[in-house]
């Protein structure tokens, strides 16, 4: 089973992944469908600076599908092993089943905002 975790605000893409509202995990079967759907609620600490991604990696995420993120951040899930898909939005599940189609790939976007894109972590 593939585990996948979307930044989440609202039931919608949350653009902010490091200040998101939560973060849905979907655990997705062998015929590419939602199994199961749980809530986790990130750290209040910037995303890359925190330690979320060990706490992903400790739910069994293998993909993160995001709106945006820092450099930073997006560089220390990809040296866990996870697949980061940035540039995605609207509501979560149709991310996801955009991502499962085959029809959402990395837009390779960064946010710059705040003032902490964490560009050296």
């Amino acid at each position: 089973m593939t585990k996948i975790a979307i930044p989440s605000r609202d039931g919608q893409v949350d653009e902010h992944f490091g200040h998101c509202g939560y973060f849905t995990v979907l655990t997705i079967g062998p015929d590419k469908t939602v199994a199961a759907e749980e809530t986790f609620a990130p750290p209040a600490e910037c995303g890359c600076k925190s330690n979320l991604v060990n706490d992903l990696l400790g739910m069994g995420v293998t993909t993160l599908i995001a709106g945006n993120m820092g450099q930073g951040a997006a560089n220390k899930l990809r040296q866990s092993g996870m697949t980061v898909i940035r540039g995605a939005s609207g509501p979560v599940h149709e991310a996801a089943a955009a991502y499962l189609a085959g029809n959402l790939a990395d837009r390779d976007e960064l946010c710059m905002a705040h003032g902490h894109n964490c560009l050296d972590d």
